[in-house]
């Protein structure tokens, strides 16, 4: 995807529809989601979501229950990461089946969708391992579309 394309793609996200997704997802447990797009190319996805992750300061949640969509239009790339604590409830398979989840819709040209789709999955395992309990919960990290 050449620069007009990745600019396309940023313009055609309702990020609307992204933040309501991240919100509905969090409003079901103690955990943190974001979305990130990178205007520049990477190299590797899950390395770039990696310090990305560190970089947007989702690595200070309380329950180690970030979970973070990131976006690289301008090279095709993509990846799902979480803190540790949830990772060591999911496990590594549990970041490809996210992964996926957003390329069945991204293969359609359905981006927005796709996010939205990992997005709930994500929510959907926050909830299984950090339901609310009754206890007090903040929302620890903004849930804007954040972007680079």
């Amino acid at each position: 995807m050449g620069a007009s394309g990745a600019k396309a793609f940023f313009e055609s996200l309702d990020r609307a529809a992204i933040v309501e997704a991240i919100q509905k997802a969090e409003a079901k447990s103690y955990g943190e989601i974001r979305v990130h797009l990178h205007h520049g190319r990477v190299r590797d996805a899950r390395a770039a979501a990696e310090r990305a992750y560190l970089r947007l300061g989702m690595d200070r949640t309380e329950r180690g229950s970030g979970c973070l969509v990131f976006l690289a239009p301008a090279s095709r790339a993509f990846a799902v990461v979480g803190g540790a604590g949830i990772h060591e409830k999911v496990g590594e398979a549990f970041w490809l089946e996210a992964r996926d989840a957003a390329q069945e819709r991204f293969s359609e040209g359905k981006f927005t969708e796709g996010i939205v789709a990992a997005v709930g999955k994500l929510g959907d395992a926050l909830a299984g391992f950090f339901p609310k309990d009754g206890g007090e919960d903040r929302n620890e990290l903004p849930d804007d579309v954040s972007e680079d």
